[in-house]
């Protein structure tokens, strides 16, 4: 084969191009290549083999926990929106007993205020009472005193007489 030479731009030198293969060792280099190739191809192939199934798997466990963790987050909004629920007629019923509880104890201290008002009333009369029994008993002591201490003067023995008799008939 003939081996070309080029002028390298007007500068000293040429570039030259040997086009035998004997010569370049091409058919050594393409054995060797070869060679190459077919051994590293089961080795690299399955070094590839395994990081792509181990790429896949990480792509599947992946998607799995996406979908998991989707049904996770459905569950806990619908929890969550239960949860509200719950809380907000928990409230409500708080806000209804605490009303109701307002309420009774109202009516409670209405009661116990219109309990102690007629007690008051009550003891106010039995005091009226006391009393005006007390004034008539001190009314009564004070005529019979009176009565006893002008009677002598007023009666003779035969009125006193008759007056002791008629007390005596009266209490028959």
């Amino acid at each position: 084969m003939t081996i070309y030479h080029f002028p390298l731009l007007g500068t000293e030198g040429t570039f030259g191009l040997n086009l035998n293969p004997l010569d370049t060792n091409l058919v050594n280099l393409t054995i060797v290549i070869g060679v190459m190739f077919w051994f590293l191809k089961g080795f690299l192939g399955e070094m590839l083999e395994r990081r792509r199934q181990v790429i896949l798997s990480s792509l599947s466990d992946a998607e799995a926990n996406l979908k998991n963790a989707t049904i996770a987050l459905e569950k806990a909004q619908t929890d969550l929106a239960e949860a509200q629920q719950r809380a907000e007629r928990i409230r409500a019923d708080g806000k209804l007993r605490a009303e109701a509880i307002r309420k009774e104890s109202e009516r409670r201290t209405i009661d116990a205020m219109a309990s102690l008002k007629e007690d008051a009333l009550a003891d106010l009369n039995a005091e009226m009472d006391r009393i005006s029994e007390q004034l008539r008993l001190q009314t009564a002591v004070q005529a019979i005193e009176k009565a006893m201490a002008t009677l002598p003067s007023k009666l003779d023995s035969k009125a006193h007489a008759q007056l002791i008799d008629q007390s005596i008939a009266n209490l028959e």
